[in-house]
Parts: structure tokens; C-alpha cells; sequence
């Protein structure tokens, strides 16, 4: 009997997890649980000094701040859990696992973020092989983080994505990658350039010039909504009924372009009197 090759389409989908799997940052949550005050100035800080690679702040804090010395791995466990994380992720999850007719995508989460965290937050709907965030080395008698061992922040994004594309024997122009923020701008800018497909769920104008597509929603399976678009090339029809067979309604679908323009004074703006009206309004 001839056995029939296997026709089922794969598509590699890589998602970040602070802020696009989730509603708060796990840096936040953790340095409440610690009481550590101004978190977010120190972020912002080393962010303009340009200290680390952009996403790769709280790695650098754990290892270095004085106030977060305290940090052992229970903490960040604990602090996984107590992640908000967007609705719908296990349905989100669950979809892609099952995959479509004639197509299968193997979901990972690539994150900055410490492993321990995305882990516990992702716990019964990621597996924690699936996982990637910073690696840290503990002390084996206080606990203490003693050494950052990796980060996929940045480049490193790109080289978790590359040894994934390896060990699947997945084609670059098969990789998704979805994202929120300026930490995930190294990585959508080397996917696009393999023709691969990127999707930005943030209103950041870093992100979303580089996005292929940008989706806007407090429910992660609205990502699916390009996917199933521009990938498995289904109709708003075909999508719609899609989401109702997992009891959900599209019930605000709103496909918009969206310009940002600014605009700066002229010099010489006095020169143009045919602008203003006599009681100085300008008339157009």
C-alpha cells in the first residue's frame, strides 16, 4: 500500500508575553511582591542610557539593584501567577495546538521576561519547553541570583527564533512572530526580511510601522484574525464563523488605516495671509 505524503502546512508562531499576552508587565508585579518603589523610573532610566538592550531592563536590575537583591526564584514563581494575563490565552493556545485543515502552528513564547515568571503565568497552557525567557544561575546556599546566564532580548530574540527554525526545519517565510513593544522591533525587522509575517497588538508607532499587521484587543485570539486572513486566506465569512464555533462572536471588527502626521509651524507662516479670515480665523 503507498502511504500519501503528508500535505499539512506548517507555520511557526512566536509570540512576546509582557503586554501581548498579558494586560501588566511582570517587572511590575515583581517589584510589588519585593515593595520596590519606582520600578518603572528605573526602567526608564536604563532605558536612555542605553545601559542594556532594550526589554532586557529587569534582567539587569535583578542582577545588579540593591533592592532586588532580595529576589529568590519563589518570587518570581509567585509573581507568574499573579501576572493578568489577556483573555482568552488558553483558547488561543488550544486553537493553534489543534490547528486548522491542511495546517499546523507549533506555538512558542520568547520573552525578556524572567523564565520562572512566564512560566508560571503560561502553567497548563504553554509547555515550559515551549517557554523562552532570561535564564538565571541562584546560589546554591542563599538563593541569590549570582549570574545572568541568557536573555532573548533584542538579538537574542532572533537567535532563540533561528534555533527554533532549525530544530522544526521550519522556512523563515513561515514564521509569525507577534509583539507589542520596541523590545520586539530587532526581531519583527529580521522576520519581515525573510518574508516572514509579523503582527504588532500595541498602538506603539515603533512597533506598528514595522508590523505587517497590528490588532488592537484585550482577547488574544483576535491575533488569529490576520492569521487566518493573509495565511489559511479564509473570508470575513469564513472567519466569523470560525470564532462562533468556539462560542464567540466578532461583534466590533473595525479594519482602519491609520495615518500619524504632525505638524510644525512654518516660519514664515505671516507670509500666508490667505489663511486667515478678518476676524482671524483661518479659512479653508
Amino acid at each position: 500500500m503507498v502511504k500519501l505524503a503528508d500535505t499539512t502546512t506548517e507555520y511557526l508562531v512566536a509570540s512576546d508575553f509582557d503586554k501581548t499576552l498579558s494586560f501588566n508587565d511582570s517587572g511590575l508585579v515583581l517589584s510589588e511582591i519585593m515593595d520596590v518603589p519606582d520600578f518603572e523610573k528605573k526602567v526608564e532610566g536604563l532605558a536612555r542610557i542605553n545601559l542594556v538592550q532594550q526589554g532586557a531592563e529587569l534582567a539587569y536590575l535583578l542582577r545588579h539593584d540593591p533592592a532586588f537583591r532580595r529576589v529568590r526564584r519563589e518570587h518570581l514563581i509567585e509573581a507568574g501567577k499573579r501576572v493578568r494575563l489577556k483573555y482568552s490565552v488558553e483558547l488561543f493556545a488550544e486553537a493553534l495546538a489543534s490547528g486548522l485543515p491542511g495546517y499546523h502552528f507549533p506555538f512558542y513564547v520568547i520573552s525578556a521576561g524572567p523564565a520562572e515568571v512566564v512560566r508560571s503565568a503560561l502553567e497548563g497552557i504553554v509547555p515550559p519547553d515551549h517557554v523562552f525567557g532570561t535564564e538565571f544561575e541562584f546560589d546554591a546556599a542563599t538563593g541569590e541570583i549570582s549570574n545572568v546566564l541568557r536573555v532573548p532580548a533584542g538579538s537574542g530574540k532572533v537567535t532563540v527564533l533561528q534555533e527554533l527554525e532549525a530544530r522544526l526545519q521550519m522556512s523563515p517565510d513561515h514564521t509569525i512572530y507577534m509583539g507589542d513593544g520596541s523590545s520586539d522591533l530587532y526581531v519583527m525587522q529580521h522576520v519581515n526580511s525573510r518574508d516572514g509575517h509579523t503582527i504588532a497588538v500595541s498602538e506603539s508607532k515603533s512597533v506598528g510601522r514595522i508590523a505587517k499587521r497590528t490588532v488592537l484587543s484585550d482577547n488574544a485570539l483576535s491575533v488569529l484574525v490576520p492569521i487566518l486572513e493573509d495565511i489559511v486566506k479564509w473570508d470575513s465569512v469564513q472567519i466569523r464563523e470560525w470564532f462562533a464555533s468556539y462560542g464567540l462572536a466578532l461583534q466590533d471588527w473595525d479594519k482602519i488605516r491609520t495615518d500619524w502626521i504632525t505638524f510644525h509651524e512654518s516660519h514664515r507662516r505671516g507670509s500666508r495671509k490667505s489663511w486667515c479670515s478678518g476676524n482671524g480665523r483661518r479659512a479653508f
